[in-house]
């Protein structure tokens, strides 16, 4: 066999056999620019779930609504007869008892239409994502790969919803007269989560399987896992957000940077048991929700330097971005908290934060899968 210069092109008449690696670029991808579109949907009904839960939590609201009724619990009162029976169940829950007891019917409706239309909400998510699902599925649209991807989307809707009533449940009866703020907690956190899967699977929809194959080998190993940690660490202080809001933390300690004149408050271990001061006292959940926020700005910064260094523009851009808004983003908590965390103002940290989390998943996704890039001048 004689030698052959390695860029001597090879034709053979002979084809390849089928790899399970290799990716076939001639192979059906199926409608990914339609589920795209569907999960984009899917993406901003979550976005508005998490504002209007935010709302009914800052409202005083979630508790309004006594049972779990999945189904027929869509059609609201329609005379005054039924809004009465709701108003009664109200009335016999520890909420109203000692701090809404003066409450009147009119004043209920109000704290009822903010959490049915939460709970309306969720069940225009699933249904949205029924007849998308279902529909793909039947038209045999669904990519390679991607049928168990899209049906937990839908497993995890169905069990925030579950997760929405244990929570809703934990304020019904007992001593408390809120939800119980570990239990809020979980229900953001695994709507952020599904937020963040929507995002992903968004980003990862906009591009061919061969092109994602392609970028990945291209991977910026260090940026990808400083995304990461710093995707973790924004969840983290995400779900420590929740536990302020859970107990209204947020409305004392109303000065910074210090609380109540101190660099460490004196109560924060007030209550017995000593371990329920971390999910219960003010003045813990918001200094350690303090100290998360600065370690997570002083880790931002570190983000921020490494990815200046990128020699890729797009993973460069999409680290100063996340960056950017992680600066907005505590700004906009020191002046919620300096105010005491007033409706209109806490509702836009909340959006931040929303805004936050898809910036850097967005830049964990431009690290994992950098885009092509042109070299400057180049025609």
């Amino acid at each position: 066999m004689s030698n052959r210069n390695i860029f001597e092109e090879v034709e053979t008449t002979e084809k390849p056999a089928a790899n399970a690696g290799v990716i076939d670029r001639a192979a059906p991808s199926g409608a990914r620019g339609a589920i795209r579109v569907w999960l984009m949907v899917i993406f901003a009904l979550v976005c508005a779930m998490i504002i209007v839960g935010g709302l009914t939590r800052l409202t005083d609201s979630g508790l309004s609504i006594t049972e779990w009724k999945p189904v027929t619990g869509a059609v609201p009162p329609m005379n005054d007869a039924a809004w009465q029976a709701e108003f009664d169940k109200y009335q016999g829950i520890p909420e109203f008892e000692l701090v809404n007891h003066a409450m009147t019917v009119d004043e209920f409706k109000t704290i009822y239409w903010w959490e049915w239309g939460h709970r309306q909400l969720g069940r225009v998510v699933g249904l949205v994502w029924a007849l998308g699902f279902f529909g793909f599925l039947a038209a045999r649209k669904i990519p390679t790969g991607w049928t168990g991807r899209l049906l937990g989307l839908g497993a995890l809707g169905g069990l925030q919803g579950a997760i929405g009533w244990w929570m809703v449940s934990s304020g019904l009866t007992g001593r408390m007269v809120d939800v119980a703020s570990y239990r809020l907690a979980i229900h953001l956190g695994l709507a952020f989560f599904i937020l963040a899967l929507c995002s992903w699977y968004i980003m990862l929809l906009g591009r061919s399987e061969a092109d994602l194959l392609k970028a990945r080998r291209g991977r910026d190993k260090k940026m990808w896992g400083l995304g990461t940690g710093l995707l973790h660490f924004t969840g983290l202080q995400i779900l420590l957000g929740a536990l302020v809001a859970g107990i209204d933390a947020g409305r004392g300690y109303i000065d910074w940077p210090l609380m109540a004149g101190q660099v460490i408050p004196d109560d924060m271990f007030n209550l017995t048991p000593w371990w329920t001061n971390f999910t219960e006292n003010p003045a813990l959940v918001q200094f350690i929700h303090r100290l998360s926020g600065y370690l997570l700005f002083a880790f931002g910064v570190v983000v921020w330097r490494k990815a200046r260094k990128s020699g890729h523009d797009g993973i460069r851009r999409a680290f100063i971005a996340a960056f950017a808004m992680l600066l907005c983003q505590m700004v906009i908590g020191v002046v919620t908290v300096m105010n005491a965390s007033p409706l209109h103002i806490a509702i836009f940290h909340q959006g931040g934060a929303i805004f936050l989390w898809v910036l850097v998943l967005r830049a964990r996704f431009m690290a994992g899968y950098p885009e092509d890039q042109k070299i400057k001048g180049a025609a």
